[in-house]
């Protein structure tokens, strides 16, 4: 075995009892936390009282907190004398989905949205798990301070839904007003792994996302009278087919795409010819010029359809890309196989599984797209019971997804890995 990764574990074993001894302490009141957060979970951008209740977290355990970074992002930091600078980052927003779990701590939470329609609200991604973690982290982290040197910047991120909370601290001047960091850790829960473990994917972990809107415009009429009218339901409709093309014919094998039509509103009643159809549509990559290539040929392949449909210039399709993307997150291979080496003393090697990457995405990857170009390594995190992950596989289907309003993670078994995971991976970082 190489001397380095021999120091690694001689030191990871050395702190390995002290984590889990620590954690277990602060374990019952983590899992309350997690209840309350579970129970009262706020839209992106809308996150006021769950940043305040993070923020109070983080104050009570010693660390300096600013607020309002940004919109609703928290910054806390810990300085314990000379070391590397390692950033943490949890998010805070939940979604607009109604929650069907059962849990006696389900939220029934029913809110205003951005455009005032009422929605119910649900933690169905998980982030109340994470949040949970990073407290129970700082906490560890601050009752072990005499086991680890440098300084650790804690950010509690909003929006992360919408993948904008990443840019607008940024923006705000995180890595200006506060210390840069080395280097940069965070964890996701998985929906298919068993709790007690964590997943690491080297290199790129999540896609590039990019949403779309097409706007394609037409002539309306009677339905009886096609010949007067210029149809954009036919045309949509062969956009969509066309649009197959891309990644089956222009995309090279094996470099991952995925060019999706989620949305197609048209038309009010059977016998009137519309005059607008609207489709949306979801691209997703991880090169930056597959990400390019898809956006192109969408608009080559709309304009060639309306043109072929005779349709005139005023009435050519729009094309409109949303500024709500996000770019791919790259995990660091060396940073990844650090951490995996830490997580893996305290945890059991066995417990620290290989993930293939996915077509999600994740704003954590814009602190690694800065100038600075900070390595960044976000890990899974298993929720579910092991019996009942070893018999879907075992059966061949599918638990509650990520997003799912019936998705339900295992909080105490679940934090508590999300905790000493954490913690283990930047004692490590971070040993004297």
């Amino acid at each position: 075995m190489r001397p380095i990764l021999l120091t690694m574990l001689a030191t990871s074993s050395f702190f390995a009892a002290d984590i889990v001894a620590v954690t277990k302490q602060e374990l019952p009141s983590l899992v309350k936390l997690y209840q309350e957060l579970h129970a009262n979970p706020e839209l992106s951008m809308h996150e006021s009282e769950t940043a305040a209740r993070i923020a109070k977290e983080l104050r009570a355990a010693g660390l300096e907190v600013t607020e309002k970074v940004g919109g609703n992002g928290i910054v806390g930091v810990l300085k314990n004398g000379d070391g590397p600078v390692i950033m943490i980052r949890t998010d805070l927003d939940a979604l607009p989905v109604k929650e069907q779990t059962g849990a006696p701590y389900a939220s029934t939470k029913v809110v205003k949205d951005d455009t005032g329609r009422e929605v119910n609200v649900m933690h169905a991604c998980g982030h109340d798990i994470h949040m949970s973690s990073f407290v129970g982290t700082a906490r560890v982290l601050v009752k072990l301070r005499d086991q680890w040197s440098g300084t650790i910047v804690m950010i509690g991120q909003h929006a992360e839904e919408r993948v904008l909370g990443a840019r607008l601290m940024l923006r705000a001047g995180l890595f200006s007003k506060f210390l840069k960091p080395d280097k940069a850790i965070a964890l996701h829960c998985a929906s298919d792994m068993a709790h007690g473990t964590v997943g690491i994917v080297e290199g790129y972990a999540l896609a590039n996302v990019d949403s779309v809107e097409i706007v394609v415009k037409g002539v309306g009429g009677h339905g009886s009278m096609p010949h007067l009218c210029k149809d954009p339901i036919v045309l949509a409709s062969q956009i969509v087919l066309a649009l197959q093309t891309i990644v089956s014919r222009e995309v090279k094998p094996g470099d991952p795409a995925v060019v999706t039509v989620g949305s197609i509103h048209g038309g009010t009643k059977s016998n009137i010819i519309s005059d607008e159809v609207r489709l949306q549509l979801t691209l997703r990559s991880y090169k930056t010029e597959t990400r390019q290539h898809l956006i192109d040929s969408i608009k080559r392949i709309v304009k060639a359809q309306a043109e072929s449909a005779n349709m005139p210039a005023d009435k050519i399709p729009e094309v409109l890309v949303s500024d709500d993307r996000a770019s791919a997150l790259y995990n660091q291979p060396a940073l990844c196989a650090e951490v995996r080496q830490y997580i893996g003393a305290v945890i059991g090697e066995k417990n620290v599984l290989t993930r293939e990457p996915v077509m999600g995405a994740e704003d954590f990857s814009e602190y690694g797209l800065t100038k600075e170009k900070v390595p960044l390594c976000m890990f899974w995190l298993g929720t579910q019971p092991p019996a009942l992950v070893a018999e879907a596989k075992t059966n061949g289907t599918t638990l509650p997804s990520l997003h799912s309003p019936y998705f339900k993670p295992i909080p105490e078994p679940s934090i508590e890995t999300g905790v000493t995971a954490m913690t283990a991976a930047v004692l490590g970082l971070m040993k004297k």
